[in-house]
């Protein structure tokens, strides 16, 4: 049920892949106007459609399914164009037997799910079978041939892996399509839109303003990284510069064609338009 008072509750992603955009967040600017409530995709998917959260990433299948709902702001995602280096396929060899084969899915995911059934069904004629597990790699494919992997998870996991084969979804979708995916959209539901219009506007300017340092002064959000995830400071450097954060025509053009091919698989019920939020209307 829909939380209504003069909090704006905004969503944030449990993974490091949000960081550059939320990392240097002027919190304490907005005091006493916004909660920050972090979780992992699925449950953030689900707070925001309940109206529990009023705005934040939220897998970008998930606005497929409940655009009606949702406005998106603009110049702010996760994608990439090519490898994203967290969202990976674990499987052993052949690739062929995933295709008829078992593969185990993370509970985490929304977005990166769709679009692993979107390439193995609509380019390689593959009909797996699919189940979910938690996501711990040597747990997922005791029993399956290939195993998904989303954020923080895919990294580690991929740090200790000397077993499998990895296949990075983001450089499977550009390669087989020539276009940009993005795994995360910034949406806003429109009765918030309707409660708080100036408290967006501040928000989205706010985000702007961290993400603006985020990519600029990288080097505290990298540390941090180390600090709680490991790995190497060139590591997390060439992590963070390979995403983009931003959210404009090409990307558009990328998550519409997911759209049309979830649809065509059945994966969402209708068209998917691409609603974007500016200060004066939803265009």
């Amino acid at each position: 049920m829909a939380i209504r008072d003069n909090l704006l509750r905004i969503g944030e992603i449990d993974y490091t892949n949000v960081w550059p955009i939320f990392y240097y967040f002027p919190i304490e600017h907005l005091e006493g106007s916004v909660e920050l409530v972090r979780q992992v995709p699925t449950e953030l998917n689900r707070a925001i459609a309940s109206g529990e959260v009023d705005m934040g990433p939220i897998s970008s299948f998930a606005y497929g399914e409940n655009f009606a709902d949702y406005m998106l702001f603009p110049d702010l995602s996760v994608s990439s164009f090519g490898k994203v280096n967290s969202i990976l396929l674990f499987y052993q060899k052949p690739f062929e037997r995933l295709l008829q084969g078992r593969i185990a899915l993370p509970t985490t995911s929304a977005t990166s799910v769709n679009l692993l059934k979107i390439i193995l069904n609509k380019f390689y004629q593959g009909a797996p079978a699919y189940f979910y597990a938690k996501p711990s790699l040597q747990t997922m494919l005791a029993d399956a041939d290939g195993a998904l992997l989303i954020g923080d998870d895919a990294i580690r996991a991929n740090w200790a892996n000397k077993d499998y084969d990895v296949l990075d979804l983001g450089e499977m979708w550009n390669r087989l399509t020539g276009h940009w995916m993005s795994f995360a959209v910034w949406a806003i539901r429109k009765d918030t839109v309707e409660r708080h219009p100036g408290m967006v506007g501040r928000v989205f300017d706010a985000f702007l303003e961290s993400k603006q340092k985020g990519l600029k002064h990288p080097k505290d959000m990298i540390l941090a990284a180390q600090k709680n995830i490991g790995g190497t400071y060139s590591y997390w450097e060439h992590y963070f510069a390979n995403l983009c954060y931003d959210f404009g025509t090409d990307q558009w053009q990328g998550l519409s064609l997911y759209y049309q091919y979830a649809c065509e698989l059945g994966l969402l019920r209708q068209e998917v338009p691409i609603r974007i939020w500016n200060h004066k209307k939803c265009v």
